[in-house]
């Protein structure tokens, strides 16, 4: 494995992080955009070390290794769910961490995207 890796946002996790920052802009705008900046901010971390997130609910259903990055305080804890491959940390999806699991469509779906 290499030493850094390169972050990458897959389109549906771009979708995700889209529609989580326009619900908290048209409620709090200020608030959302340093939300954003700190996600974005956390997000960068997977460059290093992506293999210390722990597995995915997940993971037993996907063809590929899938992997949870936590972000936020409770409530408002944020899933980034991601695979590694070979020098790139891929962003498959972003989900609020209360909402039910991705199912084996949504994962090829988001896998294919990319």
């Amino acid at each position: 494995m290499s030493d850094h890796y390169r972050v990458v946002l897959g389109p549906l996790a771009r979708n995700d992080l889209e529609e989580a920052y326009q619900y908290a802009a048209s409620r709090e705008p200020v608030a959302a955009a340093r939300w954003y900046y700190r996600f974005i901010d956390s997000l960068k971390t997977l460059s290093e070390r992506p293999d210390r997130c722990p597995f995915s609910p997940e993971n037993g259903r996907s063809p590929v290794e899938l992997r949870d990055f936590l972000f936020g305080k409770r409530p408002y804890v944020f899933r980034v769910i991601y695979t590694i491959r070979t020098d790139v940390v891929l962003i498959i999806r972003i989900r609020r961490a209360q909402r039910r699991r991705l199912d084996t469509d949504e994962i090829r779906d988001a896998l294919d995207q990319d």
